[in-house]
């Protein structure tokens, strides 16, 4: 594709920018970002792919674009868009993408930095190099999964590997959707799915998967920041993987099925990648099972290197449950899509201008941002907000936020995912071809472990946009709210 320089943007104010409708569009799109960022995203093809999904059928609002947009698989990463299941919406796979619940969950502890010295970082993080298997490929040798067991874990969840030992009740209660998706039938999993994906549970993947332990040294919302247990200095995990060959499995086998039903159905769209099927149609319905299934893989998947990551702190630190505290934060996902109760606006506004509907919302590389009061947020949360984990790089800090009533009026109750990336691998590789980013990240004080030179190249601190650009716009817009920053001590990677 194409740079997105001809595509026409108005600016909306400091934050937001408008594509104007024009042609078969359906509606306008409305992205998320700053003049300092805007140059970087014109120069990609991102901006011609949120100006392509406003032509997806039963559209409602804008086709929207986070500040860590770029491009992706027919829609944009960063992405969000919402259909009407009542008036034609479709689902598009492409609006989800290959890594289905790709997601990030954090752990606190009841551990200050300063007690983990250099010699106890380094055990540890040894530890979790060696109990989570990392890498291309990756499959745990440790711990086989039956047929039987596989089904369970992709229709059950995080609550597969709870109810096995592999986690507390307690995590569930700080999972997106508990933990568990609704609607899961594995009859819908090819036998590709399947073979791909049984070793793969508990798996970190590669790419720009990590599992992190840093801690908190910023605190810009101390009320949100008590209300989710977080203090300075304190310790704290990152782990961020998704749904592994799984989902990229899933994603596959029915991009072709939906290949065929945009013929079927007659779907006019000004990219193939755009494939899609009606909600309501037998090739939408199994898609969502599929889906779902591969969603509940990787909150298990999570789940499971959860509990791997607290077994090797206690063995790697000496140190008892009680002492660790590793408790979970909260877990988001960010490759997804959900009926949800959202506030559309009425025909002809009149005396009430929105009503609440259902509607199918995508998510690709955007996470959710559900506002203080919301009754899917969890019940320690709700006077804030749902948690918002936005990582960056592995060299600079991630972001800890909350959800906004702004969110839930204005993009679906979304907000951007991570720091979004302005190099390709390859520039990656060829910036780093006689540099040693494991020494410089060490001299920088970050130890880190990685299964292949390739993986710690491909994903350099250089490689992305600094998260803290990112961030500043959603915090700037009002649909998040900045609560502390997590800096990095140690890093495993694929």
């Amino acid at each position: 594709m194409k740079r997105s320089d001809h595509v026409h943007l108005e600016k909306i104010d400091d934050w937001r920018w408008r594509i104007p409708r024009t042609g078969k569009m359906r509606t306008d799109g409305v992205i998320y970002t700053s003049e300092a960022l805007l140059p970087g995203i014109q120069g990609d093809p991102c901006v011609t792919q949120v100006q392509n999904v406003a032509h997806l059928p039963g559209i409602l609002g804008s086709s929207l674009a986070m500040p860590d947009i770029h491009w992706g698989y027919g829609f944009p990463i960063g992405g969000v868009a919402a259909t009407d299941p009542e008036n034609d919406g479709v689902v598009s796979p492409g609006g989800i993408g290959y890594d289905i619940n790709c997601g990030v969950r954090l752990l606190r502890s009841g551990l200050h930095r300063d007690e983990l010295t250099r010699p106890r970082l380094k055990t540890l993080v040894d530890g979790l190099f060696k109990a989570i298997p990392a890498g291309t490929g990756s499959a745990r040798k440790d711990r086989s999964v039956s047929d039987k067991e596989f089904t369970r874990a992709i229709t059950e969840g995080a609550r597969w590997a709870v109810a096995r030992g592999w986690g507390r009740e307690t995590d569930l209660d700080h999972i997106e959707e508990g933990g568990a998706f609704a609607g899961a039938d594995p009859d819908k999993i090819s036998a590709r799915a399947r073979q791909r994906g049984r070793p793969q549970i508990g798996t970190l993947g590669s790419g720009n998967h990590f599992c992190e332990v840093g801690y908190i040294d910023e605190i810009y919302d101390e009320a949100a920041a008590a209300a989710l247990g977080l203090t300075i200095g304190q310790v704290s995990v990152i782990i961020h993987t998704g749904s592994r060959g799984f989902g990229h499995q899933v994603c596959s086998d029915f991009l072709k099925v939906m290949e065929g039903a945009t013929r079927r159905y007659g779907i006019d769209l000004p990219d193939r990648q755009l494939c899609c099927a009606p909600l309501d149609s037998p090739e939408g319905k199994d898609y969502l099972a599929a889906m779902a299934c591969a969603v509940n893989f990787a909150f298990a998947n999570r789940q499971l290197i959860t509990h791997a990551v607290r077994e090797c702190f206690e063995t790697s630190l000496g140190a008892k449950p009680e002492d660790l505290k590793l408790g979970v934060i909260y877990d988001v996902c960010h490759n997804i899509g959900k009926f949800e109760e959202h506030a559309v606006a009425s025909p002809g506004g009149g005396e009430h201008p929105r009503e609440t509907r259902r509607v199918f919302v995508h998510r690709k590389g955007a996470t959710r941002s559900f506002g203080p009061g919301h009754a899917k947020t969890p019940s320690a949360y709700r006077g804030v907000g749902q948690p918002v984990l936005i990582p960056g790089d592995m060299g600079r800090y991630s972001y800890i936020l909350t959800g906004t009533e702004q969110a839930m009026t204005e993009t679906w109750g979304s907000t951007c995912h991570g720091a979004g990336r302005v190099l390709s691998r390859g520039a990656a590789k060829k910036m780093a071809r006689k540099r040693n980013i494991v020494a410089e990240l060490a001299d920088a004080g970050i130890l880190v472990r990685a299964a292949s030179r390739a993986t710690v190249v491909e994903e350099m601190p250089e490689a992305y946009k600094d998260v803290a650009s990112v961030v500043d716009v959603v915090a700037g817009a009002g649909i998040s709210r900045k609560v502390a920053r997590h800096r990095p001590l140690a890093v495993v990677k694929g």
